[in-house]
């Protein structure tokens, strides 16, 4: 289809040849184009908007064809919340809590100490109603729920958000993870120390607790003094070593005690050079060892991260590191990675790689993320793949066989190795029954979600096959055939029926409408013409209007419409004309036309031809309830100020007869003069024997006598004092007297708009008052010292014979 543009010269091609009292139904329906050909799907690019019967390109292209039902909706499938079979829950990810998630995922899979919390009593829990939500309260309670859910629960994850919140920690700040580590563990074993059953107190201290001494011998008199400890986890450099070997060799290493450092020795009663040394007396079931990546930069003053590769076995015999028990085996197997994926010490992602101690199958989990390793083997995968920023890259060192190689593991968990013949084998824990019961209940509120999700999914899904079928039958019937009856429709509200993420409205059509209550010509780029029958059918369902048919084209406006496209078209003929006309010499009767009018004329004409139109279209906004029209608004802020409001105003004088400016004005023929009149019958008009006004030819004589008697009385009085004019020869104080005894004193203001005067008398008024009231203060008297006058602070006065 043609452009807009094109598309509205055509609509009012026959105003040359037609004048508007000749006006018939044919232009009506031209100017309105009702008889445009509508175009076919695939013929435009886009909808063609000056074609009211261009129905293409509006939306419909979304329901013509096949629809996948899950465009009728924004709803998940609720099942992909549901926990797999055979597969761990995993936890919400609360902000920078991801080092939570991994803690809780390895001390869940700590079966001893999972059983043992199961064990705690909990009469809150044990005497909850169903009918209300339960809500913990200590942090016993809540690892007691949170892992009953992670077991039983039919959830994929498990929002661990209380627990987080009971131990006061902020969501958006990332912790030291291997600090929350020890407080944790601290904290849980003061909870379970305070339980009844005995059984209970001391789980942390059998789980996680062993035993070394620090043992310091005197370099002096050779006394060994041991001071034993207990510890959760074993803090390991990593700085400088290559394996796991290494760290916990230098752990035990023994060092020197000198110089500042020199050891105090109780024998010898003073401070002697001494070596001291670690000795692991016992281990515990459970061995975690923290390898410090996480250490201090004295230089920065913060904290960093060490990226160093480090090499751990799957099995781990720390047999040759205990005291007294160097020939005998203690073998660990590993059960735990915890990893750290970022370069800064501040920020990154905790991940965790647990070992089910029941299968013993390798599980990587990330937060939300479960992900069963294949085969029977840890695979670390990508965790070592850090960002490239990484200054100091190291190619990974290729690992032996039952080895691993990582440079973001930061925690190490390894479990002691039972014999074939031990009693103690791995049973499965079971969730006691005041426990399930509030997993049970869980699990009904999250089956009834999923049943709601699902009505929910299907009912959008049945509306988006309504609203689908809806649309292919009225789009069809849209189209309104050669001699049917039609009405109009908003294109955009069209649009908005097409779009299935809005809510339809009702049909609006009062936005369109002229002064005389029927749809202005000038929308037509903001409707569409369609069929009676579809017509019918959007009122039924969405209602609205006012209804505009083949009766709401306005003559009213087209006739006016073509009275101005008339104009504007023997306006540039006139124009022509006129220019031609003023270039010869006026004979007979002529008519004096301004200047400044006759440059401009046209555009004056234009303007207020445009000034009708928008007064129209102001009119029929009011009608439609809205504010001034925009194009009004933008017409009035175009116009200087200083340009004429109407035709020849200017040749006007303040007393409403011809201005005596002779400069300013042309005398031109009747002709001209008649043809000017064709545009602008309200213009003033002035023939060539009209007499300029006598009043302003008596003023401006008034004011030339008077501008010589200015000139005259400057002359007079510049003579006189014409030192005083060149500031020449004035007087000082420094050297006052000088032959004469009197010096009088007046305000320099005065004395500057005297010089006006006399440079300008033509334009300045003569000055009639001294004016040595701005010298006085308020008591009357001079407010200057003579030491000021001779000084020059005195800036206000001048010195005057």
């Amino acid at each position: 289809m043609a452009p807009r543009v094109q598309l509205e010269k055509a609509a009012w091609s026959w105003v040359d040849t037609v004048k508007p009292e000749e006006i018939r139904q044919e232009h009506i329906e031209l100017a309105y184009r009702i008889n445009l050909p509508a175009c076919k799907r695939g013929a435009c690019r886009r909808n063609c908007k000056g074609n009211p019967n261009c129905l293409v390109g509006i939306g419909e292209q979304a329901w013509l064809g096949q629809i996948d039902e899950n465009t009728f909706h924004n709803i998940d499938d609720p099942n992909s919340e549901r926990r797999d079979k055979n597969t761990f829950v995993g936890l919400t990810n609360l902000g920078a809590t991801c080092y939570v998630n991994t803690f809780l995922q390895v001390w869940f899979h700590n079966l001893e100490l999972r059983r043992s919390l199961y064990l705690c009593h909990n009469s809150r829990a044990q005497e909850h109603s169903t009918e209300s939500d339960y809500e913990p309260q200590s942090i016993c309670e809540h690892l007691q729920y949170l892992f009953a859910l992670m077991q039983n629960s039919n959830r994929k994850y498990i929002d661990p958000s209380g627990l987080v919140k009971a131990l006061g920690l902020d969501t958006g700040q990332q912790q030291d993870a291997q600090e929350f580590s020890k407080l944790f563990l601290s904290l849980l074993e003061d909870t379970l120390s305070k339980q009844k059953n005995p059984n209970l107190q001391n789980v942390i201290q059998q789980q996680f607790c062993g035993q070394f001494s620090y043992v310091t011998v005197c370099g002096q008199c050779g006394r060994s003094s041991a001071r034993p400890s207990r510890f959760y986890e074993l803090e390991l450099n990593i700085q400088g070593h290559k394996n796991l070997t290494e760290c916990i060799t230098e752990f035990l290493k023994e060092e020197n005690l000198d110089g500042d450092n020199r050891y105090y020795c109780e024998s010898c009663k003073s401070k002697q050079n001494a070596t001291r040394r670690i000795r692991l007396h016992s281990l515990p079931p459970t061995l975690n060892l923290q390898l410090m990546r996480f250490v201090f930069d004295r230089q920065t003053g913060h904290k960093k991260k060490l990226n160093t590769f480090i090499s751990f076995p799957e099995q781990l015999d720390m047999g040759p590191f205990l005291d007294g028990r160097q020939d005998q085996k203690c073998v660990y197997e590993l059960s735990a990675v915890l990893i750290h994926r970022g370069i800064s010490a501040y920020s990154g992602h905790y991940i965790a790689h647990v070992k089910d101690a029941l299968t013993g199958d390798w599980y990587k989990f990330n937060d939300e993320e479960i992900e069963k390793m294949e085969g029977k083997k840890l695979q670390l995968g990508i965790e070592e793949d850090i960002a490239e920023t990484v200054k100091s890259q190291s190619r990974k060192p290729k690992c032996s066989k039952g080895y691993h190689c990582s440079r973001n593991a930061y925690m190490l968990v390894y479990k002691i190795q039972e014999d074939e013949n031990s009693s103690n084998s791995i049973t499965k824990v079971e969730v006691p029954a005041f426990l399930q019961r509030l997993v049970d209940q869980d699990n009904r509120k999250f089956e009834e979600w999923c049943t709601e999700m699902a009505d929910m999914r299907k009912q959008s899904v049945d509306k988006g096959k309504a609203k689908h079928e809806e649309v292919k039958e009225l789009y069809k019937l849209l189209p309104a055939e050669d001699g049917e009856q039609y009405e109009f429709i908003p294109s955009d509200w069209l649009k908005k029926w097409l779009d299935d993420s809005t809510a339809t409205k009702e049909i609006e059509n009062s936005l369109f409408l002229c002064s005389h209550g029927k749809l202005h010509p000038d929308k037509m780029g903001e409707v569409k013409r369609v069929s009676l029958r579809a017509a019918d059918l959007l009122y039924e369902r969405y209602g609205g209007g006012p209804r505009l048919d083949g009766s709401s084209l306005c003559i009213e406006c087209v006739g006016q419409r073509c009275r101005v496209l008339r104009l504007k078209n023997q306006l540039n003929e006139d124009f022509k004309e006129v220019s031609n006309l003023i270039k010869r010499s006026v004979s007979g009767e002529g008519f004096w036309v301004s200047k400044a009018s006759l440059r401009s004329w046209r555009q004056l004409a234009l303007d207020q031809l445009e000034e009708d139109e928008i007064e129209t279209q102001h009119n029929n906004s009011k009608t439609n309830g809205q504010g001034p029209h925009t194009n009004c608004k933008e017409f009035d802020s175009n116009l200087p100020e200083d340009d004429m409001k109407t035709f020849n105003e200017d040749l006007v004088c303040s007393h409403g007869a011809l201005c005596i400016l002779e400069t300013e004005r042309k005398l031109v023929s009747t002709e001209v003069w008649s043809k000017l009149r064709n545009y602008f019958p309200k213009a003033p008009e002035f023939n060539q024997n009209q007499d300029p006004c006598q009043q302003c030819l008596t003023l401006e004589q008034e004011e030339k006598d008077n501008e010589a008697v200015s000139k005259m009385m400057a002359l007079d009085q510049k003579n006189q004092l014409l030192n005083l004019f060149h500031e020449k020869n004035r007087p000082t104080l420094t050297k006052w007297p000088q032959g004469t005894d009197v010096l009088y004193i007046v305000p320099l203001f005065f004395v500057e708009e005297w010089k006006k005067f006399i440079r300008r008398p033509t334009k300045s008024s003569p000055v009639s008052n001294v004016g040595n009231t701005l010298l006085l203060c308020p008591h009357g008297g001079f407010m200057f010292t003579y030491d000021s006058l001779v000084t020059g602070e005195a800036q206000h006065s001048s010195l005057a014979k």
